[in-house]
């Protein structure tokens, strides 16, 4: 009986059969198109945003919708041009963000050395011009206000006393409740039933009303409303510690210390504290633009810091009474700056969570 053939057969050619026209008009940009789209837009975006902003011959109104659609061009442009010169996509959004961060900081650490007009003189100020229009090239560059301080010098200050307050205020929030919530989370039972009663009772006071009772209270300084707008975020530190504390001490590492004969306080100053504080750290980074802005409130009643030192709160106060409408400058530069600040912290603590938080940053 003849033995069957075993030889495997011959492989099937492939044909490659060329995509359809409609896929290849899908296909993603190559990186010279992306340059030459991305060029012109960034160009022509930057010069439509500076003829709005230097032109006296259009309203108010043209002049914002030129800058406005100049700004939005010119970022699109950026984003082209960096994801053709690096071949991947970029976040242009957050390093803006990022670079004005930087920018406001550093420039708001070194306001006591830099060559920056009066900010606070107002008797100094009284052979100054008053409400100077905005020009780049002069001695104001962004104007002066109606007791003929420089707009820069006080947008910068202003920049330095809600940095300070904010970052203070987070770190005591911190500070405090994130310990408060390590403790509530790691003994429970009683401890954490006290910590419970607590921090609801401080969630149930509206924020603004608990800044506004504490503003009439307290001088209005640098301290007291860092203390202020430190009980802001305590409640939600003590939530985000005990949460982390709950799920941290169920893990076999600290199940493994405490079989080991370590003792409680150690459990939580070596295992846990460790693990517990990058989500502290994240939910903090998120709510400093929230301080910012509550403390800008505050100084726009006339419960945080007081005229003539500048915040950016009380200098938006200072368009009330039609000057908005005669001077608008007076309003849009601190306005400006407290939104992009606020903005860039914004971003700054979504990109924070989802890497040392994800779980927060689903919700």
């Amino acid at each position: 009986m003849p033995e069957p053939d075993l030889t495997p057969a011959s492989p099937v050619e492939v044909l490659s059969v060329p995509a359809p026209e409609s896929q290849l008009s899908n296909a993603a940009p190559s990186r010279k198109q992306l340059l030459l789209t991305g060029v012109p837009l960034l160009v022509g975006g930057l010069a439509l945003a500076g003829f709005g902003l230097s032109t006296d011959l259009l309203v108010t109104l043209v002049k914002v919708l030129l800058i406005v659609v100049g700004i939005f061009a010119a970022i699109n442009g950026l984003g082209r041009t960096a994801e053709g010169i690096r071949g991947r996509k970029v976040d242009v959004v957050f390093g803006l963000g990022a670079a004005w961060l930087i920018l406001l900081i550093t420039i708001a650490a070194l306001a006591p050395v830099l060559p920056l007009g009066n900010h606070n003189d107002s008797a100094a100020g009284l052979s100054a011009p008053i409400f100077a229009s905005p020009s780049l090239g002069s001695e104001y560059p962004l104007g002066t206000n109606n007791y003929g301080l420089d707009l820069l010098a006080r947008a910068i200050y202003g920049a330095r006393t809600s940095l300070i307050v904010a970052l203070f205020a987070i770190l005591m929030g911190m500070t405090v409740g994130g310990l408060i919530g390590m403790v509530a989370g790691f003994f429970g039972k009683a401890t954490d039933r006290i910590v419970g009663i607590f921090s609801n009772a401080l969630l149930a006071v509206p924020p603004l009303v608990l800044l506004i009772a504490l503003g009439t209270v307290l001088d209005p300084n640098l301290r007291n409303l860092s203390i202020a707008l430190s009980l802001l975020t305590i409640p939600s530190m003590i939530r985000v510690a005990r949460a982390n504390t709950i799920t941290f001490a169920q893990r076999e590492f600290v199940l493994a210390a405490r079989s080991m004969g370590a003792t409680r306080w150690r459990l939580l100053r070596k295992e846990l504290l460790p693990n517990v504080v990058l989500p502290v750290l994240s939910m903090g980074v998120v709510m400093v633009s929230m301080l910012i802005v509550a403390e800008a409130s505050l100084s726009y009643l006339g419960l945080g810091i007081q005229a003539p030192e500048p915040t950016w709160g009380n200098m938006i106060a200072e368009g009330e009474g039609g000057v908005m409408e005669e001077h608008p400058f007076v309003v849009i530069v601190p306005g400006l700056c407290l939104f992009l600040t606020v903005f860039s912290f914004n971003l700054l603590g979504e990109k924070v969570q989802k890497r040392w938080d994800p779980r927060s940053a689903k919700l």
